[in-house]
């Protein structure tokens, strides 16, 4: 493909286009900034020599119309001296001087026209260059970004996070046993009533008991009295 039809080709491009039906848009977004700069520096360079050319064609002009000039000098001498026929040669060469420099005007003329449309065609391909570049930056940072995005769940949904979790759970039902525990041991605990109400029935039990002595006291103490009683009837 030429330079030209390339270029034509990167000037009427719709880049968003060619990107969003592309498989790998990065990809191609990076072929079609190197392709662009391949063409700008072709760009350049045809521009750069059309500026030289015109600028060797404003030479010659220069020098053809220095020839004319001493041709017409001479034409002039020769008709002063009486000459004609010199004259006649003088401007014959003249007139060829002339010619030459009609064409150098009119190759000039053509690379200054070659000179512009390049320098246009420059502008509006770096302006698509741009285009390119800002539309391959934003797809390295939509890229980055999702990437990014992916570490991060990938990190938070890690199957080591998940068994981490089941150990905490294992570990907060542990606890709960514990407490559940040390709750029974603390429901089988005597309450302060309940100590209270204990000693008061180790008081009244001892009451009781005391009442129970005496009374079996004076019991063995009667059965005793009465068989003293009996026991000296006998012996009378």
């Amino acid at each position: 493909m030429g330079m030209f039809s390339r270029l034509s080709d990167i000037i009427n491009s719709n880049i968003n286009a060619m990107l969003d039906g592309a498989e790998n848009p990065e990809k191609i977004a990076r072929l079609m900034i190197q392709e662009m700069e391949d063409t700008l520096v072709e760009v350049r360079t045809a521009a750069a020599r059309a500026m030289a050319d015109k600028k060797e064609m404003e030479r010659e002009v220069a020098h053809y119309t220095n020839i004319r000039d001493d041709w017409e000098n001479k034409a002039g001498l020769a008709i002063d001296k009486g000459r004609e026929d010199l004259a006649r040669g003088a401007l014959i060469a003249k007139q060829k001087a002339d010619v030459e420099i009609v064409r150098r005007q009119e190759a000039m003329d053509l690379a200054e026209e070659a000179f512009e449309k390049r320098q246009d065609d420059l502008g509006r391909l770096q302006a698509k260059l741009d285009e390119a570049k800002a539309k391959h930056r934003s797809l390295m940072m939509r890229r980055e970004a999702a990437e990014q995005s992916i570490r991060v769940r990938t990190q938070t949904y890690d199957t080591r996070v998940d068994d981490a979790l089941a150990r905490y759970a294992g570990v907060e039902r542990k606890v709960d046993e514990l407490e559940a525990y040390a709750d029974t041991i603390r429901g089988s605990e005597p309450s302060l009533e309940a100590e209270f109400a204990a000693l008061e029935q180790d008081d009244a039990i001892e009451l009781e008991l005391e009442a129970m002595k005496k009374a079996r006291a004076k019991s063995s103490a009667k059965a005793a009295s009465k068989a003293a009683k009996a026991t000296e009837k006998k012996e009378d």
